[in-house]
């Protein structure tokens, strides 16, 4: 277990090193800012994706899919993002309650 600790902390670091390794005329790259512009917002979507709809092994549609159900509607009517947090919590207590 602690090789596996280990190892995965040397894998890190390496990681993160390699990226700050790279030279300024990469970073600076259109194609690569923009991709990296998309990653926390990929990331940010399968952890939602993975909590929203995993049920162990496999995927299940439940109250839980009204939060971000909700959620997309509201942000598509510009609703403040107080808003769309609060009111899909609500929502998907509310078909929980019930």
């Amino acid at each position: 277990m602690w090789l596996a600790i280990v190892v995965a902390a040397l894998g890190c670091y390496a990681l993160k090193l390699a990226g700050l390794s790279l030279p300024t005329r990469v970073l600076g790259n259109p194609v690569v800012e923009r991709i990296a512009d998309f990653i926390p917002v990929a990331l940010l979507a399968a952890l939602i994706a993975v909590q929203v709809w995993s049920d162990g092994p496999s995927l299940t549609v439940d109250a839980r899919t009204a939060g971000p159900g909700f959620a997309v509607v509201a942000l598509l009517l510009r609703a403040p993002f107080l808003v769309v947090v609060i009111g899909a919590a609500v929502v998907a207590a509310l078909i929980r309650l019930v």
